[in-house]
Order: C-alpha cells, then structure tokens, then sequence
C-alpha cells in the first residue's frame, strides 16, 4: 500500500547535503458525505492520516490513505457521542482520540477504532473523563483523564478489553504531568505537566517507560517553560518554549543535544512545533497575523505554502485556519488549510528530485550530520 524507500548503505553517507528546499503535491483528503469541513490531527510512520470531518450536528474522525482515501469511522452509541476527533493513528492504522457531546469537547470519552469499529478505553477507577491523543505500534494509547486542574495524564493499554492508568511518575523536581500529547514506538511519552514549587510556569514532561524514568525537556534561553507536542521514533521530541504561560518558540529535543531552537520561518514572531519524524524532520505552526504553517528539515525552516506548486487553489499562508500537525517517516506532511475557500484536511506529498535520494533517506542523512557534528 505505501512506498518503500530504501535505507542508505554506509558509504551514502558522504552524499551532499540537499541543496533546493523540498518540493511537495498537496491532496485533498476530503469530507464525509453532507459534511462541510475536514481537519487533518496525525499522520503515522508510514502515511496513515486521521482527524475529523464535520457536518452540522455531528463530527466524525476518519483516516486516510493514499491508495484508499479518506474512510469515515463510526461515533460512539452507547454513550452517545456526536462529535468524534481522531488524534493518532499507528502504522497498524488503529486509531485513537476523543468523543464528545459538543463541539466544544463537552463530557469527553477516550475511544479506539480497529477495524471499522468504534469502542471506549477503559477508564482508570473513579475516572469518568478522558481523551486519547496518541498510541504506539504495540498499541499503547495516551491522553489524560479528568479536567481542569484535576486532569492527569493517562496511559490505556491493550485496547478496549485492556486497562488505564494514570502516569504518576514525576521528574526528579517532583514536577507530575497533566496531559500526555505523544508516544513512540520505544514507549517514549511526552506533554505538559505542573511544577507544585511554580505553578505558573509551563513543564516540558517527558516519560520513558523502558527505564521508569521522568525528566523535564527544559526551555530554551529566556524561558523556563515548555509543552511537549510529539515525539519520533528517532527519540526527538518537539514543542514549544515559553516564559511561564505566554507566547512559545519551537524547539527540538534530543539525547545527544538536549533542547534546541528550530528557526522562526519567514514573517513570524511565534510558533510551535507539534510532531517530528524518523530522521528529526518537524513540522507546526507559527502565526503573525496569519497561521504559517512550517517544515524543519533539521537546518532550514521553510513555509509549507512556498513548497507546493502555484494555483492549486490552496491558501496556507493568508488564514488563520491553517495548520501543519503531523509528519510522516517518508515526509508525507498533514494538517489543515483553505482550499477554494473551504477548510479542509490535506496531505502534502514529496516530490523527489530528480536524480536525488528519497526523503527518508535524506532525514537520515541529515540527522546522521547532525550527530558527527557534536
């Protein structure tokens, strides 16, 4: 079903640095029958996309795939929830996210489709809220429970006939998270979570279940905030820096060069970095007066919208409904703009150059440099 890209021999190695910013075609992945809108949430490793189609009354998740298009999945029932959102799918194509009574997220429950089907994840006892925002190749999901400050973040595993816990493991400063964003297949989770000696800041929380250990990302400088958005399997992890709760910067986390600043792009003053791939290739958002949504190659920060080819009919660089949320191993980038005038979800695919090596490769290459580097 998807392409294959061939993993670079040692020797590869020496191959010159791209030289032209990637090029891309961008897909409408459509909407639902009678609905009018489409948002895309989360791509997987290898190009499954999810988010959520709207209509009036109802919002259904779905996923994608290149071959197949846009596949609409059910809402819950038993309760039932007329606004459903898919928030991560993994290479399996198992979704997770949230179904709710409102637009609004009202009375969240935490929800899995395999199959075609639709089930609620259990809950950890005494929980009766919840969201899943993430789940891993061996099917972990994460997300949290409960609400407002009493929100904890969680950690479902097995499925709907499996069990849930609150993550109550904190950082060595005793800082404990309230949301879980993100986890990898080596069973990384990352979000955001409260410092109980400073309540006003923002903590980068990031949990290793291999080892049992917590530990806060940072900020960069001039901060000492941050929220973690995604994590890749290469370990990186992305987000946003800030000072206590205001405006962020992206930055990129990794073993080796802890937290780093990714470049602003061209015409922005904020932004944040919400998922990253294999090679430590990220994409977010960043905003002026417009929502800009971004690449990060791993030295260039480009502006999707100058990435795609002219008069396709696609604004992502003069609204504020654009975004850029999810990136795949193979490059394939997901989000949200304006098509002809409607909000859709879209999929923006590379366009290897010619005689150049697959963008899989590429992120390698580049994340390899960046390791001899330091």
């Amino acid at each position: 079903m998807r392409r294959t890209f061939a993993i670079l021999a040692l020797a590869a190695l020496s191959a010159p640095t791209l030289a032209q910013p990637p090029q891309y075609t961008i897909v409408d992945l459509g909407v639902l029958p009678t609905h009018t809108t489409s948002q895309g949430f989360r791509v997987s490793p290898n190009g499954i996309a999810t988010g959520r189609s709207v209509g009036s009354g109802l919002a259904n998740a779905f996923s994608w795939t290149e071959s197949g298009g846009l596949v609409g999945l059910p809402n819950l029932t038993s309760p039932a929830r007329a606004f459903s959102v898919g928030n991560g799918v993994n290479n399996a194509g198992t979704v997770v996210g949230t179904g709710s009574t409102t637009p609004f997220g009202s009375s969240p429950l935490p929800l899995i489709w395999q199959g075609g089907t639709v089930a609620q994840l259990p809950l950890p006892a005494g929980e009766t809220l919840g969201r899943a925002n993430g789940i891993n190749a061996a099917g972990t999901a994460v997300g949290s429970v409960n609400g407002g400050s009493a929100e904890r973040a969680a950690i479902y595993t097995g499925g709907a006939a499996g069990s849930a816990a609150i993550l109550t493991q904190t950082t060595p400063t005793g800082c404990f998270a309230t949301t879980a964003f993100g986890i990898n297949d080596g069973g990384r989770i990352v979000g955001i979570g409260i410092d109980p000696n400073n309540a006003a800041r923002n903590v980068g929380y990031a949990f290793d279940t291999s080892t049992g250990t917590a530990f806060e990302v940072g900020a960069l400088p001039g901060m000492n905030s941050a929220i973690c958005f995604g994590v890749g399997n290469g370990g990186h992890i992305v987000g946003s820096s800030m000072l206590n709760q205001g405006s962020g910067l992206p930055f990129i986390w990794s073993d080796l060069a802890r937290i780093q600043p990714i470049p602003l792009p061209a015409g922005a003053s904020t932004a944040s970095a919400r998922a990253v791939n294999l090679g430590g290739w990220a994409v977010g958002t960043a905003s002026s007066a417009f929502a800009i949504p971004f690449l990060y190659d791993g030295t260039a920060t480009y502006r999707l919208g100058d990435l795609i080819p002219a008069g396709t009919g696609w604004d992502l660089l003069t609204n504020t409904s654009s975004s850029a949320l999810g990136i795949a191993d193979d490059g394939i980038i997901v989000g949200t703009a304006v098509f002809n005038g409607s909000v859709r979800a879209y999929a923006m695919i590379p366009i290897p150059a010619p005689g150049s090596l697959p963008l899989l490769a590429a992120c390698g290459l580049a994340a390899a440099r960046r390791r001899r580097r330091r």
